[in-house]
């Protein structure tokens, strides 16, 4: 059957305007299908099998002629449905992933690959593409070379197979499994083929029968029951034989029956009436109701001798239990597959089961969850390449320098620069999801303090900025006291103060002496924006400027946060990051100490936040809505065409109201010099205000004038 002729039967009817028909006009018009035409069909009808809709079919079929030769341009792909020109994107994304799999096929970046993967995929329905297409090549894989079947194999069992059983795709799964071990050890497969002296077919038949008896006896009882059954496949087999080291005749669970009934005590009722019914296999019982396993999974398995005299294993437990077992952190590829993973990608892996549970709900509610899964599971990881091909996840954000010490802290004390696709990117550049770092480093492990700076943007995740600061504080007390002393003198001069008390400092930061003082600003334990704020608490009222708007009414210690939308709560300072008055903060409702209080950017309050998201609340600084001060500014910079734009916009997204402005241009040196008269709520602010602004190109000096 040809596709042209495959088109002509209608296997999906549709409109005539359906990018379906638009697919099969394009493929009947060229004759570069005739070589996989075939494989092409079979694709298309697993697609069927798993409900697939026809923007789906049509993005296959369209994929299959570009890998055909067929050129297909934007004019072609016009009349098409926004849709399927993203199903098409993503198997393009997806051959990225082919291709450094070939190129690093030794398989210890599968995981990795995986969620590389499943992070560039955005439509779920991708992966039903990608999972069917590979199913139909197994299953033809027969005719090809040994070493070409053996490749093939190693791919599924790498990449595909555990995606199905994740997914939850089990009539895709155990094929994948089975055909994978058939090409990857065909005198294993073949050996276990041999001991299963009955065709699947035959063992299916055994499950429904016994299905049918255990439900009737359940309904006699009076016991409301769902039961479903599956022969083991030979891939199961293969691996609890290999896990436990014994023989074929000491499996129990060849056949087995899985019983969902309404409650704890329902599950055991169940229990009694399976062994009432058939005799117990002694030693062959596990009651994970009573004591779950360490993921919390909870089952009754049994193992009895049924009808025939054949062994089977018989699994009760509650529906909760169930959809705990299926999509919480008991899921089966979890304790099957080993190890653990991040709560978002965990997130994602349930969204997408939920989906896979929809299909066969009404459109409507379908295309509302498909709209769901695109703007809410966004990941917050992103998933990077090494020049190797090796796959790096990071929280969203990172930086190329965080890339640099998340490869090894060497790397990053000695990054020098980057590479993102081969261009060259300043250290603060956020590359994205499937791109490739490439790290320039130097002979000298030489970090830089200002990469400590959140202001300058280096560093985003906390890990690397630990590893700067403990580099830190192994260099020479001498030196760390000079760079703390030069860092504590610059901010007074930028803030334009004259003498401080420097003795009532380290009392505000839970230091003893000025030293601990000065070394804790070199190693970034202090940020100048806090010291700034220390320094603007110590100024006597008459030292500064008048508030333009009436100051605060007096508050007492425990009005300093302010819990939006509910009033006063008990609240307490995390030690943890331990914020100070003006920096952006966020809350976390604890268990019994009220509401913990920490750094936006904080690293512990990013991990609770990933835990319990619903447990985070607004906070602000209380009063700091209605207490301001007129600072006056000057910049100093070389001249160049949009340098005041840049210098507003940053003012501007500083939250920083700008009062008066005024330019002028030395035409001799091409210095131009501007004051900025601007409103700020304390030197914290300002503080952060002048980094940012120092850091703007060709600006050479940013002070508050005396």
């Amino acid at each position: 059957m040809t596709v042209a002729t495959w088109g002509a039967a209608r296997i999906a009817p549709s409109p005539a305007t359906d990018a379906l028909d638009l697919a099969l006009s394009l493929a009947a018009a060229t004759d570069k299908l005739h070589s996989s035409e075939t494989e092409l069909i079979a694709t298309l009808r697993q697609l069927q099998q798993l409900n697939s809709d026809n923007d789906t079919l049509a993005a296959t079929l369209l994929h299959a002629l570009q890998l055909a030769g067929v050129e297909v341009t934007r004019e072609i792909l016009a009349p098409y449905p926004a849709v399927v020109r993203d199903l098409l994107e993503g198997q393009q994304a997806a051959e990225k992933v082919w291709s450094l799999y070939a190129a690093h096929s030794s398989g210890g970046n599968a995981e990795g690959l995986r969620r590389l993967l499943l992070a560039i995929i955005r439509d779920l329905r991708v992966v039903f593409i990608l999972l069917a297409r590979q199913l139909v090549r197994l299953r033809s894989a027969g005719q090809l070379p040994p070493e070409q079947q053996r490749a093939l194999a190693k791919l599924t069992a790498d990449i595909h197979a555990p995606l199905a059983n994740r997914l939850g795709i089990w009539q895709l799964k155990w094929e994948l499994e089975d055909l994978a071990l058939r090409y990857a050890q065909p005198e294993v497969y073949l050996r276990i083929v041999r001991l299963l002296d009955e065709r699947r077919e035959d063992r299916e038949t055994f499950i429904r029968t016994t299905i049918a008896n255990l439900h009737h006896a359940l309904a006699e009882n009076g016991i409301a029951a769902e039961l479903a059954g599956r022969p083991k496949h030979i891939y199961s087999i293969w691996r609890k034989m290999s896990r436990k080291g014994g023989d074929f005749s000491a499996l129990y669970d060849i056949r087995a029956i899985r019983v969902l009934v309404s409650d704890v005590a329902t599950c055991y009722a169940a229990l009694g009436i399976v062994h009432s019914l058939w005799s117990h296999v002694p030693g062959e019982f596990d009651d994970y109701i009573a004591h779950p396993k360490g993921n919390n999974y909870q089952s009754l398995h049994t193992a009895v001798i049924g009808p025939e005299g054949k062994t089977l294993e018989i699994q009760i437990r509650s529906h909760d239990m169930h959809a705990h077992a299926e999509l919480g952190v008991a899921a089966h590829w979890r304790y099957k597959e080993g190890g653990g993973g991040d709560a978002s990608f965990e997130r994602k892996i349930a969204w997408m089961r939920q989906l896979l549970e929809s299909k066969d709900e009404r459109e409507d509610a379908d295309s509302a969850l498909l709209a769901g899964f695109r703007t809410d599971m966004l990941e917050d990881r992103v998933y990077l390449l090494t020049p190797r091909g090796q796959v790096m996840d990071l929280p969203s954000g990172a930086t190329v320098l965080d890339f640099a010490y998340h490869v090894h802290t060497d790397v990053g004390h000695r990054c020098r620069g980057a590479k993102v696709n081969g261009r060259i990117v300043p250290l603060g550049f956020q590359p994205a999801t499937g791109d490739r770092v490439e790290i320039l480093t130097g002979k000298v492990i030489e970090p830089h303090r200002d990469w400590l700076s959140p202001h300058h943007g280096y560093l985003h995740t906390h890990r690397a900025r630990d590893k700067v600061r403990a580099w830190f504080r192994h260099v020479d007390l001498d030196a760390n006291l000079a760079a703390g002393r030069a860092l504590f003198e610059r901010e007074l001069k930028r803030l334009a103060l004259g003498t401080v008390d420097v003795d009532l400092l380290p009392a505000k930061f839970q230091l003893q002496t000025h030293e601990e003082l000065l070394v804790a600003l070199a190693i970034g334990d202090i940020g100048t924006s806090q010291l700034a704020r220390a320094l603007h608490e110590q100024q006597t009222p008459r030292e500064l400027p008048k508030p333009t708007l009436p100051p605060p009414l007096p508050r007492t210690a425990r009005d300093a946060v302010t819990i939006e939308g509910v009033g006063n709560l008990l609240s307490v300072i995390a030690r943890c990051c331990q914020p100070l008055p003006g920096d952006a903060i966020v809350g976390f409702i604890t268990k019994g100490r009220g509401v913990s209080i920490h750094r936006a950017d904080c690293g512990s309050f990013a991990h609770l936040r990933a835990r319990d998201a619903n447990r985070v609340i607004e906070v602000e600084w209380g009063g700091t809505r209605a207490q301001s001060y007129e600072v006056d500014v000057v910049l100093r910079g070389y001249d160049r065409k949009s340098l005041h734009k840049d210098v507003t916009t940053v003012i501007a997204a500083a939250n920083v109201h700008m009062l008066a402005v005024d330019a002028r241009v030395d035409n001799t040196t091409g210095i131009v010099t501007m004051r900025f008269a601007l409103r700020v709520s304390d030197y914290g602010q300002l503080s952060a205000l002048l980094a940012q602004l120092s850091g703007v190109p060709n600006i050479i000096e940013a002070r508050r004038l005396a």
